[in-house]
């Protein structure tokens, strides 16, 4: 069965349609405001391109960096233009191709994210943090043709070409290499005209990571692009164009994506892109750039206040806190401190960004918010039905955008009776607000990022000193939670501090550094039922207590 009311497509390859869900698995989408209404035909690199150029002017500033480089909204447009023309004119980029994409946060990140939508490629954004075994499976499922790749984060990709993906060619950046594209720009012209994709061809492709530790692949359209910035950036964060914007989440999450690239060039506003900060630093980098709007997770927050840093985040006209539950407490000593109220949201790869928030008066301390303009949201029963106000259930999300993975059955879980079913367990009070309660599966969300426990139980169980292993989340009071490894080693192995580190390491030799298992205790047997399965709930009553001395 074909997926319902697409228009003609502007690909050649038509790979992404071939891989959309069937029509009967869609989430119902709705476009209720008169922002979400989109003309057949729309690029999306073009819109925050040229259309705000159009509105705004070339010569504003568009990115920055720590160091005082800064691209206007003209040079980034003849970048990006010239990325284009390389991909296309040198490289043989056809429309509808994808384009691996691997890189810290920076300004030629940005160009080359655009430049492929321009060219009428699907981008797929991977974070640099990856590990070959991490970016194999991504690659196996999307089929990249081209890979655009920061030349400091290059080999992992080129052992991923050469183990699973022989045809794919690798072109480096921001190196010294003749090859390199920043060298290959040279000779080409400034403009491009964007190839006519339609409002409904897939833009990217988002890698999410899933609860057995196999990549689910998110698609969201051209217009999807849009309707983020026409819902959460136009109804709650409302930037201005004098706006200068720092995210500490990676170009990969669309979370930062959102609000680097979609919501700041949309209002023409400028971008601060750092490669990596800790929230200490972050808190100096605010006050020392006159950043108006930062958005980070909640744990950041958290640390800047207990850095004794947070009256440098006075200068915020507006501040956004997602990726995980931001505490009362933390919200409440923050407004308390310089009367900042930090818009609290929740949103998911799914549905490509926040759906649930408010700002200003309209928060309410305690709550996530309530649906943005352009969703309405529910609480489920474990069959898909509505609840009432003040019972506990799972949350259901209905909007312009929505769940489409790339071939796989886990569409299945993940949309219930037309409604999107985020994996969070919500409660709503009678004025409409929805209150966070829990994640219904076995993802652990630490500071902000989504880690799956079964990928860190693999990765450990490859170490030739563990027998058994089981993971799951600890509460931790900065970061919310931390991974917690419980491990059954092998006869006469000592399970001491040197074991730690060591299994440590083996797990960031592996898996992204932020992966890896802060606490690791040692079990003589890992609780099983009768058939033999591993009880994960009774390690997660286990890492409720403190672990033992040096274990974290």
């Amino acid at each position: 069965m074909s997926a319902p009311n697409l228009g003609p497509s502007g690909y050649a390859d038509t790979f992404a349609r071939d891989h959309l869900p069937p029509a009967d698995q869609w989430p119902t989408l709705e476009f209720t405001t008169d922002w979400l209404h989109y003309p057949d035909r729309l690029n999306a690199g073009a819109e925050l391109l040229d259309a705000v150029i159009a509105r705004h002017g070339p010569d504003r500033p568009a990115l920055r960096t720590p160091d005082g480089e800064v691209w206007t909204y003209s040079q980034l447009l003849t970048r990006t233009n010239q990325i284009a023309h390389v991909l296309v004119d040198d490289l043989g980029l056809v429309s509808g191709n994808r384009v691996l994409l691997r890189s810290p946060n920076n300004p030629w990140t940005v160009a080359a994210w655009l430049g492929v939508l321009k060219a009428g490629g699907i981008v797929v954004t991977t974070m640099a943090a990856l590990r070959a075994t991490e970016l194999a499976p991504i690659v196996q499922k999307t089929r990249p043709a081209l890979a655009l790749v920061d030349h400091r984060f290059v080999d992992d990709v080129h052992t991923v070409r050469d183990s699973v993906a022989p045809d794919l060619v690798v072109v480096a950046y921001g190196g010294d290499d003749e090859d390199d594209l920043t060298r290959r720009l040279e000779g080409h012209p400034g403009d491009f005209d964007a190839v006519d994709t339609a409002a409904d061809d897939v833009a990217l492709f988002g890698p999410t990571s899933g609860t057995t530790g196999v990549p689910k692949i998110t698609t969201h359209f051209h217009r999807d692009v849009l309707s983020i910035d026409n819902t959460f950036g136009r109804a709650v964060l409302r930037l201005e164009p004098d706006d200068l914007v720092a995210c500490t989440a990676p170009l990969a999450f669309t979370f930062g994506l959102g609000m680097l690239v979609v919501f700041t060039l949309r209002a023409g506003a400028c971008a601060l892109l750092t490669e990596s900060a800790t929230p200490a630093q972050l808190a100096d980098l605010v006050a020392e750039h006159g950043v108006t709007a930062l958005a980070t997770a909640p744990t950041a927050y958290k640390q800047i206040l207990a850095s004794g840093r947070i009256e440098k985040l006075s200068g915020l006209r507006v501040a956004v806190s997602a990726g995980e539950h931001m505490a009362q407490a933390t919200w409440e000593r923050i407004e308390q401190e310089i009367g900042l109220k930090v818009i609290d949201g929740i949103g998911a790869t799914e549905m490509l960004h926040i759906f649930i928030s408010a700002a200003g008066d309209d928060i309410r301390p305690g709550a996530t918010g309530r649906p943005v303009a352009g969703y309405r949201a529910a609480i489920l029963d474990l069959d898909g039905h509505e609840l009432g106000d003040g019972q506990e259930g799972r949350l259901g999300v209905i909007g312009p955008v929505g769940c489409r993975y790339l071939d796989d059955e886990r569409q299945r879980g993940y949309v219930v009776n037309g409604w999107n079913v985020t994996g969070d367990t919500f409660v709503r009070d009678a004025d409409g607000y929805y209150f966070y309660r829990s994640r219904t599966d076995n993802m652990i969300v630490s500071s902000g990022y989504n880690i799956s426990g079964p990928e860190v139980e693999e990765a450990l169980a490859t170490h030739p000193d563990v027998v058994e292993v089981g993971v799951v989340a600890a509460p931790h009071e900065e970061r919310g939670a931390i991974v917690c490894a419980f491990v059954v080693l092998r006869e006469g192995v000592e399970g001491d501090a040197g074991k730690v580190t060591e299994l440590q390491d083996h797990v960031k030799g592996r898996l992204a550094p932020y992966k890896y298992p802060r606490d690791v205790r040692f079990l003589d047997a890992m609780p099983r039922n009768t058939s033999g399965k591993l009880q994960h709930f009774k390690l997660r009553q286990m890492a409720q207590s403190e672990g033992p001395e040096g274990s974290a």
